[in-house]
């Protein structure tokens, strides 16, 4: 982890594309100011860490249910015809 003091208006430069500059400080935080290209997707911790585990669970629904459906396939082709 890089740490470094930065004052009002100074800023930081991230991969040559993002700009992180300080905006304010006040006794209750930070305010940063963020210049970044417009495909790049910027989030909060606490947003990205909520999206993260919804992804996290769209996909494993998603799986249980592929592996549900092959596994009623593959009994419905194993068992023999009625009548």
């Amino acid at each position: 982890m890089l740490v470094i003091t930065r004052r009002i208006n100074q800023s930081i430069i991230i991969d040559g594309q993002i700009e992180v500059v300080v905006t304010a400080i006040t006794k209750e935080g930070v305010r940063l100011g963020i210049t970044a290209p417009r495909e790049m997707e910027i989030y909060r911790r606490e947003v990205f860490e909520t999206i993260a585990e919804a992804n996290r669970q769209a996909t494993l629904n998603s799986t249980k249910s592929a592996a549900t459906a092959l596994l009623r396939a593959k009994l419905m082709k194993s068992k023999p015809p009625k009548g």
